[in-house]
């Protein structure tokens, strides 16, 4: 029929243990021909993937019970008793070594559905403006307007559609305060959206920088579909942490760039202020967004205590973003 989708069935096998245990069941199922596996539990975040999360405002993580279940999944047809048989046997030998808990296999039946791409059929072209429109790169317009700067986007696993507010906020920024020639730094570049806007509205020079390597392969792609060649000196993305390493900052240029934009987070935009000053020309201006409403006297406090002079507040829905000038 047309239009249905056919989604696979899998038999999904939860199996209860503790975290201390996790490493070696996985390898164990590993050695069985098991992969796949999803590991669910209630630790903390290491540091490094803190670092590299894209809200403001984290869930609240229940307390750490030292429980753990690890799921995997079969094909009905390859599943077969002797399988189950195996994974208790390897229990039981791990058993000897460290806690497993209950090690208790519950069964149950699931579609096999692309988790990592469903969220595309959400994602359709849409305006930030009377000109720019944003449109995923695999959806068509039917109409385009004569003075259209049509950005194609697809994001991956990199943050940046340009559909959330704080993006759109630091866009109409862009779109603003840029001028003939500027040289742009994108700070937090993630998928790359703000560095191609500002190409396409006229930037001489433009760099992404961001923390997470697959958000720079994802940026590089970005721009590539939007027909833009990736020159360095000219419009390039690298990755890099600007708030820790002062070499990288005196690499990509002191005092170099007109507009420093930053749609990242407060709780990092705070730190990024005490040192993106010497990346920005005298007067240059600094655009930050992904600011959570609760946080704004905080920004606001870094950007003057850090020799920013603030041109603008803007708000839209629970989010705030800045427009400052270096003094």
């Amino acid at each position: 029929m047309k239009g249905m989708v056919l989604y696979m069935k899998w038999t999904k096998f939860s199996l209860e243990t503790t975290t201390e245990a996790v490493d070696l069941i996985s390898s164990m199922l590993d050695d069985i021909g098991i992969e796949g596996i999803e590991i669910e539990d209630k630790l903390p975040l290491p540091e490094e993937d803190m670092k590299k999360m894209f809200v403001d405002i984290l869930p609240i993580m229940e307390e750490d019970d030292g429980i753990a279940n690890i799921n995997f999944y079969l094909d009905p047809e390859d599943y077969s008793e002797d399988i189950l048989l195996k994974v208790r046997e390897g229990l039981e030998e791990i058993s000897q070594f460290v806690n497993i808990g209950s090690g208790q296999i519950t069964v149950s039946e699931t579609k096999d559905i692309d988790w990592v791409n469903n969220w595309k059929q959400y994602f359709k072209p849409f305006r930030i403006d009377d000109t720019i429109v944003i449109k995923p790169t695999w959806e068509t317009l039917e109409h385009i307007n004569e003075n259209d700067l049509v950005i194609e986007i697809d994001p991956g696993t990199a943050f940046g559609t340009g559909s959330h507010e704080t993006t759109k906020l630091c866009i109409l920024a862009l779109k603003k305060y840029m001028k003939p020639n500027s040289v742009v730094l994108d700070a937090g570049s993630g998928s790359g959206i703000l560095s191609i806007i500002a190409k396409k509205l006229g930037a001489k020079e433009i760099l992404g920088i961001d923390i997470d390597e697959h958000a720079t392969d994802y940026a590089i792609e970005n721009a590539g579909v939007n027909n833009i060649d990736i020159k360095a000196g000219y419009f390039n993305f690298v990755t890099g942490n600007i708030i820790e390493d002062g070499g990288i900052r005196a690499e990509i240029g002191l005092e170099k760039y007109d507009i420093v934009v930053a749609n990242i987070l407060a709780d990092v935009i705070i730190p990024l202020a005490h040192v993106i000053g010497e990346n920005l020309k005298h007067g240059g201006v600094f655009i930050t967004s992904g600011i959570i409403n609760t946080k704004e006297d905080a920004v606001r406090t870094a950007l003057i205590s850090n020799n920013f002079i603030i041109e603008e507040v803007n708000h839209m829905g629970d989010w705030v973003s800045f427009v400052a000038k270096k003094n």
